[in-house]
C-alpha cells in the first residue's frame, strides 16, 4: 500500500459521520470495519493501489499521486488525541496480530535460524513477485536498518503483516518504525531480573551499540512497541487459560501456590487452610502531573488518557478497596483505639499520620498479602493515602471469599487490626469462618508482652515455625521498581508490577519452593536434636517432672498480665501518696494533696520512711519506673535495628543512606540517654537488676540479644526451648503434607499439559506450542 492508501484507511477508520445508506449497492458486501480489525483480509498485489481505486469510487477520501489532485489534510489532534487513537487502532487489530505472533512464535521454534535479519536474508532469496512491499526502519539489538518486507495477500492488515515476520510497531496506521520481538524480550527478562534498568538505559545501551546519538523520541517509539508486545503475550495467555479451561474468575488466585492450594484425597487437615503476610509498601510513589499554575496550589492533573486497563486477578481495583472506606474510618473510634495497649509504637496505627499524603504523589505505594512460601496473592495501590485500614480489610475480604474457612493473616499492626475488624462489616463472615490475625516474629517484639502472648506467632498453635516475615523478603526485592515507576502512567506503573509479581511466582519462588521446603525441615529437625539433650537439664535444674507445666506458666503468665493492663486504683493511690510524701519539699501545695489521698485511702496515721507499708509502696514504685525505663530502651533498639537492616541492605540509595544515618545518631542519643535511666533505676531495685554498658547495647544486631534487657530467668528459657521444639513438631507435621502436595502438584500438572499439548497438535500447533512453554514452566 502507498502512503495514500493508508491515509484513506485512516480516514475511514475517523470518518464518524458516514452511514450504512451513504455506500453504493455494490458495496453491500465489503465491511470497512472487518477489513480495519483483520476479520476480513484486502487482497494486494505487487503494484498496489487496490484499496485506492475502491476509495475513488466513494469519492470522499482523496486519490492517488498519479492523479495529481492530491487532498491536503489539516491534523487538528492534540497528543492526548493520538494517545487515544493509537491505543484505540492497535486494540482493534490485536486479535489478528495475536494470530500472528502465535504463527511468528511456532515457525520461530521450528526454522534453525533465529535472528530477524538472517531470516530477511533467507526471505530475500525465496521473494515471491507476487507479494507487494512495505519499507521500514527495524531496530535490532545490534543493528538497525531500512529494509522492505514482503507483504503478502494472506495478510489482513499491515500491522499482522508486521507481526508475523517478528516485528512490533510504533504506529498502527502507517508503521515506518519497527523493533524486533527478539529486542523487546531481551528487555523484558532482563528487566524482570533486574527491575531497576527502565527503558531509557536499555534505549541508551543500544543507541551505544548501534553508534548513535539518542534522542527521547527513541523511549518513547520502544515503550509503544513494548506495551503491544506486552498485551500480545497477555492475549496470547489468555487463549491458553481458556484452552486449559483455567479462564474462571479468581483461578490464578486460587491456584498460587502448589503447596497452600492443592489439596489431596484423604490429607490431614492442619490448623490453619492458609497463611498470609499483608504490608504495606510506601516505596513504590508515582509522581502525578500537574498543569503549571501562577499560585502555590497544586495545579490540575495534566495526566494523559491511554485508554489502557490492565486486566489481573492479583490487583484489587479502586472502586474495591474504597468500599470500605467506612469501615476505616470507624477504626478512628477513641473507644477501639483505648482498647489497644500498643498504641504509639507504630507509625500505620496513627491514623493521622497514614490519612497524610503529599500532594506531588497519586499512588504513595502497594499493599500486599503473599502466602508464607512467598507466592504473591493479592496487590492493590495506596492512592493519596498512607497505609489505612481501608487496604488490609479489602485484603482479607478478597481472601475469605476466595479461600474461605480457617485463613490466618499476619499484620504488623495485627493487634489493632484485630480490632478494627471485629468494628468493621466483615465481622460476622471473618468469625464464621475463623480467620486469625497475628503478628510477626520479628515486629512483634516492639509490642507489649501481653499482645504477643496472643498473636505473636511464637505463642500460636498451628503455625509451626514460621515467622510470617515474608513481606520483607518481597519489598527487598521489589524496591529494585522504584526508580523506573516514579514518574510512569498509572497504567505502565500497574502493569510493571504485575509483571515483576507473575515472574517473581514462576522463576523465583515457585523455582525455589523445593529448597524452602528442604531448609524448614533440617531447621525443624536440628531443633528437636538440639532440645531433646538440653530441655531435660534445664527441667531437672528447675525441678520441673511434666512438661505440661511450662503451658500452665503461659496461661498464667496471660492471666497475670491482663490484669495489668490497668494498674489497680489502690497501688496507683498508694504510689501517688508516696510520691507526694517524698516531694514535700513543696509543703504547701502537696499538704492538701496528702490529706485528700489519706482520707480516700482512709490512712489514719502518715507513712514515714521506717514503715513497712512505705517501703512496700516504694519498691512498687521502683519497679513501676523499672519497666517503663525497659520499654522505652526496648524501642530504640529495635528501631535501631530496624534502620541498621535497611541501611545495609542491598539498593539504598546514598539521600536515604544520609537519612538513616543521621536517624541514628538522633536515636544513639536517645538510646545513651534511656540506657543512663535504665541504669539509675536497677540500683534501686530490690534485688537490684543487671547493669548494662553502652558497648553491649550498640551490639545487639539480633532480637534474640533481648533476653539480656529481660533479665530472663531460666524458667523462661526453659518454657521458650519446650514451645519451640513443639513448633517444630508442628511444623514437620505440616511439611509432610506439604511435600506431599507439591510432588503430586508437579507430576498432575505435567501430564495434564502433555495431554492438552497432544490433542492440540494437529488441531492448533500455534497454541500447542504455547502450552509446551507453559509446561517448561509450571510443569
Amino acid at each position: 500500500m502507498s502512503s495514500d492508501e493508508h491515509r484513506a484507511l485512516e480516514a475511514l477508520k475517523e470518518d464518524t459521520n458516514t452511514t450504512m445508506e451513504d455506500w453504493p449497492e455494490s458495496y453491500d458486501d465489503m465491511s470497512f470495519g472487518d477489513v480495519w480489525n483483520g476479520d476480513e483480509p484486502l487482497a494486494i498485489s505487487h503494484a498496489g493501489c487496490e484499496f485506492t481505486d475502491l476509495a475513488r469510487e466513494q469519492g470522499t477520501f482523496g486519490k492517488c499521486e498519479c492523479c495529481n489532485n492530491r487532498v491536503q489534510r489539516v491534523d487538528n489532534r492534540t497528543r492526548r488525541d493520538r494517545v487515544l487513537r493509537r491505543n484505540n487502532a492497535f486494540a482493534e487489530q490485536m486479535v489478528v496480530m495475536t494470530n500472528t505472533y502465535l504463527a511468528w512464535s511456532l515457525a520461530k521454534c521450528k526454522n534453525t535460524f533465529g535472528f530477524f535479519f538472517e531470516r530477511l536474508e533467507r526471505e530475500e532469496l525465496e521473494s515471491d513477485s507476487d507479494c507487494g512491499q512495505w519499507s521500514i526502519s527495524v531496530i535490532d539489538v545490534f543493528y538497525t536498518e531500512k529494509v522492505s518486507l514482503q507483504i503478502l495477500p494472506t495478510d489482513a492488515t499491515i500491522s499482522s503483516a508486521l507481526v508475523h515476520q517478528g516485528i512490533m510497531l510504533c504506529s498502527p496506521i502507517s508503521p515506518t518504525v519497527g523493533i524486533t520481538t527478539e529486542a523487546l524480550e531481551l528487555y523484558r527478562v532482563v528487566h524482570l531480573r533486574s527491575p531497576q534498568l527502565s527503558i531509557q538505559a536499555f534505549v541508551k545501551t543500544m543507541c551505544d551499540l548501534h553508534g548513535v546519538g539518542f534522542h527521547r523520541h527513541l523511549s518513547r517509539q520502544f515503550s509503544i512497541g513494548f506495551d503491544l508486545y506486552l498485551q500480545i503475550r497477555r492475549c496470547v495467555a489468555a487463549m491458553v487459560a481458556e484452552l486449559l479451561r483455567r479462564d474462571s474468575p479468581d483461578f490464578c488466585l486460587k491456584h498460587a501456590c502448589p503447596t497452600c492450594t492443592y489439596t489431596l484425597t484423604d490429607e490431614p487437615k492442619l490448623t490453619f487452610s492458609l497463611l498470609n503476610a499483608m504490608d504495606g509498601n510506601d516505596s513504590l510513589k508515582r509522581v502525578l502531573r500537574r498543569s503549571l499554575d501562577t499560585d502555590d496550589c497544586l495545579g490540575t492533573s495534566s495526566e494523559l488518557p491511554t485508554g489502557q486497563q490492565l486486566e489481573s486477578d492479583h490487583y484489587l481495583s479502586r472502586t474495591f478497596v474504597d468500599q470500605f472506606t467506612r469501615d476505616s474510618t470507624a477504626a478512628d473510634d477513641e473507644v477501639i483505639h483505648s482498647k489497644n495497649s500498643c498504641e504509639g509504637c507504630w507509625k500505620n496505627m496513627d491514623d493521622a499520620k497514614t490519612k497524610k499524603a503529599w500532594g506531588i504523589y497519586d499512588e504513595m505505594g502497594i499493599f500486599v498479602a503473599v502466602c508464607r512460601h512467598g507466592f504473591s496473592l493479592l496487590v492493590a495501590d495506596m492512592v493519596q493515602s498512607g497505609e489505612l485500614a481501608k487496604y488490609p480489610l479489602a485484603v482479607v475480604s478478597k481472601l475469605l471469599d476466595v479461600f474461605g474457612r480457617n485463613l490466618g493473616g499476619r499484620y504488623d499492626i495485627g493487634c489493632q487490626f484485630k480490632t478494627t475488624l471485629d468494628n468493621s462489616s466483615l465481622r460476622p463472615l471473618a468469625r464464621s469462618l475463623h480467620h486469625t490475625c497475628l503478628v510477626g516474629a520479628f515486629h512483634g517484639h516492639a509490642h507489649r508482652r501481653l499482645c504477643q502472648l496472643f498473636s505473636l506467632t511464637t505463642y500460636i498453635k498451628g503455625l509451626g515455625l514460621e515467622d510470617l516475615e515474608t513481606c520483607e523478603w518481597t519489598f527487598s526485592k521489589l524496591n529494585s521498581l522504584v526508580s523506573a515507576l516514579r514518574y510512569a502512567s498509572v497504567f505502565h506503573r500497574q502493569q510493571a508490577i504485575d509483571t515483576y509479581f507473575k515472574h517473581n511466582n514462576n522463576f523465583e519462588v515457585y523455582a525455589n519452593l523445593s529448597d524452602f521446603l528442604y531448609s524448614n525441615y533440617k531447621q525443624a529437625l536440628d531443633i528437636l536434636n538440639d532440645g531433646n539433650a538440653t530441655l531435660p537439664q534445664l527441667m531437672r535444674d528447675l525441678k520441673v517432672a511434666d512438661e505440661t507445666v511450662f503451658e500452665h506458666w503461659l496461661e498464667e503468665e496471660k492471666v497475670y498480665l491482663q490484669g495489668l493492663t490497668q494498674e489497680p486504683e489502690d497501688e496507683t493511690l498508694q504510689m501517688d501518696y508516696w510520691q507526694r510524701l517524698v516531694n514535700l519539699t513543696d509543703y504547701e501545695r502537696n499538704l492538701k494533696v496528702v490529706q485528700a489521698l489519706e482520707l480516700k485511702l482512709k490512712i489514719k496515721k502518715c507513712w514515714t520512711p521506717e514503715d513497712t507499708q512505705w517501703q512496700k509502696v516504694g519498691r512498687l514504685m521502683a519497679n513501676r519506673k523499672y519497666q517503663r525505663a525497659l520499654d522505652r530502651l526496648e524501642g530504640l533498639i529495635v528501631a535501631r535495628i530496624f534502620e541498621l537492616t535497611k541501611m545495609n541492605r542491598a539498593g539504598t540509595r546514598y539521600k536515604l543512606w544520609k537519612h538513616i544515618t543521621k536517624a541514628l545518631q538522633t536515636h544513639s542519643i536517645a538510646i545513651r540517654s534511656a540506657l543512663n535511666t535504665y541504669n539509675s533505676i536497677t540500683s534501686s531495685m530490690y534485688p537490684p537488676h543487671q547493669t548494662l554498658k553502652w558497648e553491649d547495647v550498640m551490639e545487639y544486631m539480633f532480637l534474640a540479644d533481648f533476653d539480656l534487657l529481660h533479665d530472663t530467668p531460666a524458667a523462661h528459657s526453659a518454657m521458650d526451648l519446650y514451645f519451640k521444639m513443639c513448633w517444630a513438631r508442628e511444623e514437620i507435621q505440616c511439611l509432610n503434607v506439604e511435600i506431599r502436595c507439591l510432588a503430586t502438584y508437579i507430576r498432575d500438572e505435567d501430564n495434564y499439559l502433555r495431554r492438552c499439548e497432544d490433542q492440540l497438535k494437529d488441531v492448533n500447533p500455534a497454541l500447542a506450542h504455547q502450552i509446551a512453554l507453559h509446561r517448561n514452566t509450571r510443569g
